[in-house]
C-alpha cells in the first residue's frame, strides 16, 4: 500500500480516548490518613474503592500518571469468560470442583460488570453482542467445540457452530475453516465504564490523587505509611492494584506478574454498508491462536478496532500499524485499501499459571495477573477485595485460593515475552498440522 496508510487526523493514541480522555483529577491536599490506601486507578482500584467509601470507609487512591492513562482506558473492552487455561486442562490438572468453581466465576465476573453498570447508569455501550471465535486450522476447530461441548454440557454454556460455508455470516473472511459463536458474551467502551467508575467513586468520597507515584511502602505499627513526591499516607490498609503497571520496588509483586504491551488499532470511518458485510452481527472477534488476532466493531462510530501482535518490542507505533495493517488484510481483504485513524498499546499482565490472583502478602492486598481477561476480572477481584477488607464472607473467591507462582531469576523484567510469544506461534502452527 502506499504512503497514505494513515489518515491526516491520524493519532497514536487510542480510539477510545475520543470520548473519553484521561485526565487529572482536581488536586486536593494530600491527606494525612486514611483507612484503606489504594495504589492504581484502574478498575480494579476504582471498583474496590468505591465499595469501600459506600461502606464508610475513607479511601485515597494514589495514581502516578493520569486517572484512566493505563490499560483501563486502552484495552478492547471484551467482557468474556475465557482464560489460557481450559476448563479440561484445569480439570485434568486440579480436579473438576476446581475447574467448575473457576469457570463459574470467571462467569460471575462477566455478569459482575452488566450488573454495575447497570447499577450505576454508566452510558458505556455495553452490550452482549456475543462473540465469533475462528478456527485457524481443522485442528483447532475439532478442539474448540470439542472444549466448547464440555462446557455446555457441564456448566450449562451455550455456543454455536459455524461451519466454513457459513463462515460469511459472522465474517467476511477466508480466513478460518469455521469456528464457533458464544452468544452470551459482551462488549464495552472500556473508557467510558472507567469515566463513570471514576465519578462514582469520587461522588461516594473517594479522593482520587492523580501525578502521585508511590515509591515506598513501610510497615508502621497497625498498619503502613505510603512514602510519594508529594508527602505521606498512614494507612491501616492498602491495596496494590496495579496490574501491568506494578512498580519494581514491590519485589513479591513483581516477581509475579509479567507486563507486556497488548497492540490495537481503528480504521478510519467506513460506509455503513461496508461495516455491515465485514462483521454482519456486530459481534466481537478472536481466533483459536494462543497469541490471538481480535477484531470488533466500535460501538460509537464506524470504524473497526482490531489487535495482535502481542508481546512484542513497542516500536514508533506508525511502524507497528504497518505491521497490524497488514495483518487485518490478510483477515479481512476488503480492508486492504483502508487507511487506519489510530494506533495504540497498552500494558497488560500475566502470571507464570496463566491464572487472576488475589490476596494478602505481608500486610499489604492485591489483585494482579489478569491475563487478557482485564475488564471482567479487574472489576470483579476489585469487589472481592473490598469485601475481604470489610470482613464480608462472600469476598472469598477461588482466585485466592492457589499459590502465586514465580519462576528462579526473574525479577520483573520481561525480556523473554517476545521469545514466548514466538514459541505459542510455533506451536499453534505445529498443532495446526495435525488431523482435525
Amino acid at each position: 500500500m502506499s504512503g497514505d496508510l494513515f489518515t491526516a487526523d491520524f493519532k497514536a493514541e487510542p480510539h477510545w480516548w475520543d470520548a473519553a480522555r484521561p485526565h487529572h483529577t482536581r488536586q486536593t491536599a494530600l491527606p494525612e490518613k486514611a483507612d484503606i490506601a489504594i495504589v492504581g486507578s484502574g478498575y480494579t482500584g476504582l471498583v474496590a474503592a468505591l465499595h469501600l467509601a459506600r461502606a464508610g470507609r475513607s479511601v485515597v487512591v494514589l495514581e502516578a500518571n493520569e486517572a484512566g492513562s493505563g490499560a483501563s482506558r486502552r484495552n478492547a473492552g471484551y467482557l468474556g469468560r475465557t482464560l489460557k487455561r481450559s476448563f479440561s486442562w484445569l480439570e485434568s490438572h486440579h480436579g473438576a470442583d476446581f475447574a467448575t468453581r473457576v469457570y463459574r466465576e470467571l462467569d460471575a465476573a462477566r455478569q459482575f460488570v452488566f450488573a454495575l453498570v447497570a447499577e450505576l447508569g454508566i452510558d458505556c455501550h455495553i452490550e452482549a453482542c456475543g462473540r465469533f471465535i475462528g478456527a485457524n486450522s481443522t485442528a483447532h476447530l475439532a478442539d474448540l467445540l470439542r472444549e466448547l461441548e464440555i462446557m455446555q454440557r457441564r456448566l450449562g454454556f451455550p455456543y454455536e457452530a459455524v461451519s466454513r460455508n457459513d463462515l460469511h455470516k459472522e465474517l467476511a473472511s477466508e480466513a478460518y475453516v469455521g469456528g464457533a459463536i458464544v452468544p452470551d458474551l459482551g462488549a464495552i467502551h472500556p473508557a467510558l465504564y472507567h469515566a463513570g467508575l471514576l465519578q462514582a467513586a469520587e461522588a461516594a468520597g473517594v479522593a482520587v490523587q492523580t501525578g502521585t507515584a508511590l515509591t515506598s511502602v513501610v510497615a508502621a505499627g497497625d498498619g503502613f505509611v505510603l512514602v510519594t513526591p508529594r508527602g505521606r499516607i498512614a494507612a491501616r490498609d492498602v491495596i496494590m492494584a496495579t496490574n501491568g503497571y506494578t512498580p519494581r520496588f514491590a519485589e513479591w509483586l513483581a516477581k509475579r506478574v509479567i507486563p507486556f504491551h497488548g497492540f490495537m488499532a481503528a480504521t478510519e470511518e467506513l460506509p455503513a454498508e461496508q461495516l455491515a458485510r465485514l462483521i454482519p452481527n456486530r459481534r466481537t472477534v478472536i481466533d483459536s491462536h494462543v497469541n490471538i488476532n481480535f477484531i470488533r466493531p466500535a460501538p460509537d462510530q464506524r470504524k473497526i478496532l482490531f489487535g495482535g501482535l502481542t508481546g512484542g518490542p513497542q516500536p514508533d507505533l506508525r511502524a507497528k500499524g504497518r505491521d497490524l495493517h497488514a495483518m487485518i488484510r490478510s483477515l479481512l481483504p476488503d480492508l486492504a485499501t483502508v487507511r487506519l485513524s489510530r494506533v495504540w498499546s497498552g500494558q497488560c499482565a500475566g502470571s507464570f499459571d496463566f491464572m487472576p490472583h488475589i490476596g494478602r502478602q505481608d500486610g499489604i492486598w492485591y489483585a494482579l495477573g489478569y491475563n487478557f481477561a482485564g475488564v471482567p476480572m479487574g472489576s470483579y477481584l476489585g469487589h472481592k477485595l473490598a469485601l475481604k477488607i470489610l470482613g464480608k464472607a462472600e469476598g472469598e473467591t477461588v482466585f485466592g485460593e492457589t499459590r502465586f507462582p514465580t519462576f528462579p531469576g526473574y525479577t520483573g523484567n520481561p525480556w523473554f515475552v517476545p521469545l514466548a510469544m514466538r514459541w505459542y506461534d510455533w506451536k499453534d502452527a505445529r498443532f495446526a498440522r495435525q488431523a482435525g
